[in-house]
């Protein structure tokens, strides 16, 4: 199986957080396991950095490097990718998550996230 971790799955990956589950850290660790992350997630994270909405315990740059040790894949967004993204319904304002419901969609991942308004999209979730 392979995955897309969404941006909280991610950070807290990072930062060894307990709100990220046992199954899910082990999932992660798991390199024979195909992991992604978007660029559009790093995105978010340096908005969230930029206005104060986040504090990271490493450099912003640190993160490109953890994801390439812990061999997670950034994928770029393509046109596949928003023609996905138009054919959703529209459940949730964050735009963030809907490209990450479309990345996952589109490219047959399933989604880490415990953002349980995500559950509206025809999405194969992971959290437990």
């Amino acid at each position: 199986m392979a995955y897309l971790l969404d941006t909280h799955a991610f950070l807290w990956f990072v930062a060894k957080d307990d709100q990220l589950l046992a199954s899910i850290k082990k999932t992660l660790s798991n390199v024979s396991e195909s992991c992604f992350l978007s660029i559009a997630s790093l995105w978010e994270i340096a908005i969230k950095k930029q206005i104060g909405k986040l504090y990271l315990q490493i450099n912003f740059d640190e993160l490109f490097r953890f994801a390439e040790r812990n061999q997670i894949e950034i994928i770029a967004i393509n046109e596949t990718h928003l023609t996905t993204l138009l054919k959703q319904e529209f459940f949730i304002n964050d735009p963030f998550d809907c490209i990450n419901v479309s990345q996952a969609i589109s490219e047959d991942l399933t989604l880490i996230s415990r953002d349980k308004k995500l559950n509206n999209y025809n999405v194969k979730l992971q959290w437990d």
